[in-house]
């Protein structure tokens, strides 16, 4: 187990604007990854990045080491948006996160599979490690815990299911025609959504023409689905009445030219835009256009809002849950920390059962003594060892149950003889100062 503390940095869309997540937004998540590990002292690290959130989580000696690292992994963003936390509230917010308490749509399920893909980016990255394995598949687990023994993720969803009753509230769905743009995970969860609303024709555009095929084979005949490319929007983006943009483009993929050459018989024609892309999928100008109506993440609020409200009683069960969790996420932490000192405890032992058992044997006759004889002496060393060791066994167990890291600390320079040779003093990996000032898991005396 690390023995380094774990500090978090974020910007989400409850810190930042749209274009502060845009400036936060990493080229991908392994590359962020693959970056924070080239710091001096960041053993590990592990980011997410989703169109709602850009976080990043990093372990180092102590929380100065990682709040220097993240300071400079979020430097193209404003410091007011930037939200950065130590050791107990970086792990609380993880659990939170999964459990889908931090998204715009309460409960959400999308967000699960994204941290379960960024825990995957990270680890092929090199940056899981004994920390961040346990508190990342600590967090997965608890996501699937809510989703299953709540009620945390029922109604809407998703943004994609969230746009579609944004639009609805603006124009009637049923018969309309509808263009989803991009075909990835949120695009999908848009186009059914619009699909189960009633909308009549539907077409999914798309960079790769083949990934929106796979999307509209979903689809039954009841409803007219069709994929196009990027190239064909200012051919089906005219005739659509619902548009929904959710790619990972760098830039807006829709503008107002897409929407003013209609023929004469759209011209003029009411339309609604929704943009989910992080950065802006749809260039600010469109929503200018007399007949264009665009709304972005931020205009999604009211929706969310009512969803908070239909889920207040299971995100407190959800918050008990991660409560439990988290005790036992740390109490892990505790368990490793007196267990590496307790092997060490044994490893000192053996070397000098060894020592001192080929001692005897020698002094006894060496070659000259059965191996009936030499078992009945290792098996005195043994029993004298486990009987020496099985107290403060014991009560380094009770130590790391209590914090008291002095304790652990002391018997690893007893017992461990290489421990501390390059490292300065031990930095206890689940003690942290709390916003009350109380110590808890991950600070230091320097905290």
């Amino acid at each position: 187990m690390s023995t380094g503390v774990v500090t978090a940095a974020r910007v989400t869309h409850d810190s930042g604007s749209v274009d502060q997540l845009a400036a936060a937004s990493p080229e991908s998540q392994a590359a962020a990854v693959t970056d924070l590990l080239t710091v001096p002292d960041i053993e590990e690290a592990y980011v997410l990045s989703t169109c709602n959130r850009v976080e990043a989580y990093v372990v180092g000696p102590d929380h100065a080491v990682g709040r220097a690292a993240l300071e400079e992994f979020f430097a193209a963003v404003e410091d007011d948006a930037v939200v950065t936390t130590d050791h107990d509230d970086s792990l609380r917010h993880l659990l939170r996160v999964a459990a889908g308490l931090e998204s715009v749509i309460l409960g959400e399920d999308q967000i699960i599979g994204q941290v379960r893909t960024a825990y995957e980016d990270a680890r092929d990255a090199g940056g899981i490690d004994s920390m961040l394995e346990a508190a990342v598949t600590k967090a997965i687990h608890v996501g699937e815990r809510a989703r299953t023994e709540t009620a945390i993720n029922e109604g809407v969803v998703s943004l994609g299911s969230a746009a579609t009753r944004r639009v609805a509230r603006e124009i009637d769905l049923e018969g309309a025609t509808a263009l989803v743009v991009g075909a990835g995970e949120m695009g999908g969860l848009a186009a059914h959504s619009l699909a189960s609303a009633g909308v009549d024709e539907l077409v999914v555009a798309n960079r790769t023409v083949a990934h929106a095929d796979h999307l509209v084979d979903d689809f039954d005949a009841e409803i007219d689905a069709s994929a196009a490319p990027l190239e064909a929007l200012e051919t089906v983006a005219t005739s659509a009445d619902v548009v929904i943009a959710a790619t990972g483009s760098q830039e807006p993929v829709i503008g107002p030219r897409h929407f003013e050459d209609a023929d004469d018989e759209t011209a003029g024609t009411e339309r609604v835009v929704v943009d989910l892309g992080q950065p802006r999928d749809v260039a600010p100008s469109t929503g200018a256009l007399p007949a264009v109506r665009v709304f972005d993440l931020d205009d999604l609020e009211s929706i969310t809002a009512e969803t908070r409200e239909q889920r207040a009683d299971a995100a407190r069960e959800v918050e008990a849950m991660i409560e439990t969790e988290f005790d036992l996420l740390t109490e892990q932490y505790k368990r490793a920390r007196a267990d590496e000192a307790i092997a060490a405890m044994y490893e000192s032992a053996e070397r000098i059962k060894e020592r001192e058992v080929e001692t005897a044997v020698s002094r006894l006759g060496g070659d000259d003594i059965s191996d009936e004889q030499r078992e009945v002496i290792e098996a005195m060393a043994d029993s004298l060892i486990n009987q020496l060791l099985a107290p403060p066994t014991k009560s380094l167990r009770e130590a790391a149950a209590e914090d008291d890291w002095s304790t652990i600390h002391t018997a690893l320079q007893l017992f461990d003889p290489e421990f501390g040779a390059d490292d300065g003093p031990l930095t206890p990996p689940s003690m942290a100062v709390t916003p009350n000032g109380e110590r808890g898991i991950g600070a230091t005396d320097d905290d």
